[in-house]
């Protein structure tokens, strides 16, 4: 219901993506937020806390706890029960990091929702895509065989798929995956960035691996269409039609009409907005505003409510060309499209998908059904790769 009122009046943010490190063990191919945010020092759990309190006061009713990789913050557990202390649904994201202790601590914080990265069912080319990292698909299968297992009846659990140059056919494969195990998954385009001007979310594609040229437009709308079938036949793909549609669009260089019910801007502040590692309020992935605006600073709910933040937000919103950052489009779709947010509300309080509770051997040997389905080949995992380094660990 306190979502339900917050998509209707537009009048306090849904959503709120909460970059709480920059650290990674890993560097994809598609992220650049451990340059983008580097520099960025991370906030204590006091400051947590009185952060979680004033997105409560303003009415944020989601709030994504992404990184860098959250957990390589031993305190997850505790910034987890900052959010739901005060009636804040917390959705954590992780690359396959996750321990099954850190998991359970989680859970006992009342984090019942997760993401988990996978771009491929391919593991050579999983390990590429996230920087050379050998057995980094691995182990993201390992989590998600513990999240199946220990995580509650009621609980959501999705798969964040990257469209990129590399694996343009592989998504449709991920989908299917993710229905035979009770997961939903969320699909976001590759952006491109330059050195010269770092974001989180775009990247640095001097390779030509990322991206989209023209000769691969082709390639791009025929997976499109695929995963609009995909939908069609009822299979676990979040992501609305316009959505999907729009993807196609920002790859091609077309005009985006996911803002067009908005004047052609999106919806920050009035439906989400971003916070860096140290607490400053941002735009969205993107954008740093140019005024400093701590959330965990007493008086930001003030600051949010008075029109200034807004006013400097909207000097962003209407010069920017537009974005495919999932989450955002689709809460502005949801939020002023009717089929869509139907849709929405089937899928998280009517028909769940419900997770699998299936072994690690189980998932690979489903994993390599569709492949083989789809290919016709089965990939020897003690072939030499592309990936050739250990997936590390990060000191906290």
């Amino acid at each position: 219901m306190k979502l339900a009122r917050s998509l209707v009046s537009k009048t306090a943010p849904a959503y709120v993506q909460f970059y709480l490190t920059s650290r990674c063990n890993l560097a994809c191919e598609q992220c650049n937020i451990i340059y983008a945010d580097a520099s960025a020092r991370e906030m204590n759990i006091g400051q947590i806390r009185k952060m979680a309190e004033n997105l409560s006061e303003i009415g944020v009713c989601i709030v994504l706890l992404i990184g860098g990789e959250p957990f390589v913050r031993r305190d997850l557990p505790d910034i987890i029960k900052a959010f739901t202390d005060v009636d804040i649904h917390v959705r954590m994201q992780t690359n396959g990091l996750a321990s099954r202790e850190m998991l359970e601590s989680c859970i006992a914080a009342g984090g019942h929702d997760i993401s988990i990265s996978l771009d491929s069912l391919r593991p050579s080319l999983q390990d590429t895509i996230n920087g050379g990292f050998n057995k980094s698909w691995d182990r993201a299968l390992s989590t998600i065989a513990t999240v199946n297992e220990i995580f509650p009846d009621n609980a959501t659990a999705f798969l964040n798929s990257v469209l990129m140059r590399r694996n343009l056919d592989d998504l449709q494969d991920v989908v299917r995956f993710a229905t035979a195990i009770g997961w939903g998954v969320s699909i976001v385009p590759a952006h491109v960035s330059s050195p010269e001007e770092p974001r989180g979310f775009r990247a640095f594609d001097d390779d030509g691996v990322v991206g989209f040229p023209r000769e691969v437009w082709p390639d791009v709308r025929r997976s499109i269409d695929i995963l609009k079938a995909q939908r069609k036949e009822g299979l676990n793909l979040y992501d609305s039609d316009e959505y999907l549609e729009d993807i196609y669009r920002f790859v091609t260089g077309q005009p985006l009409q996911w803002r067009r019910r908005n004047g052609g801007v999106c919806d920050s502040p009035d439906l989400y907005f971003a916070i860096s590692p140290n607490g400053n309020m941002k735009v969205c992935c993107d954008y740093e505003l140019d005024t400093s605006y701590p959330v965990h600073h007493p008086d930001f709910p003030t600051w949010y409510r008075d029109g200034r933040i807004h006013g400097e937000t909207q000097s962003f919103t209407r010069a920017c060309g537009g974005c495919m950052y999932g989450s955002y489009p689709e809460i502005t779709i949801s939020a002023r499209y009717l089929k869509p947010m139907i849709e929405r509300f089937l899928h998280f309080n009517v028909k769940p998908p419900k997770l699998q509770k299936l072994s690690v051997a189980e998932l690979r040997d489903i994993a390599a059904t569709i492949l083989f389905e789809r290919t016709g080949e089965m990939e020897d995992r003690n072939k030499p790769g592309s990936a050739d380094r250990e997936m590390g660990t990060i000191r906290v």
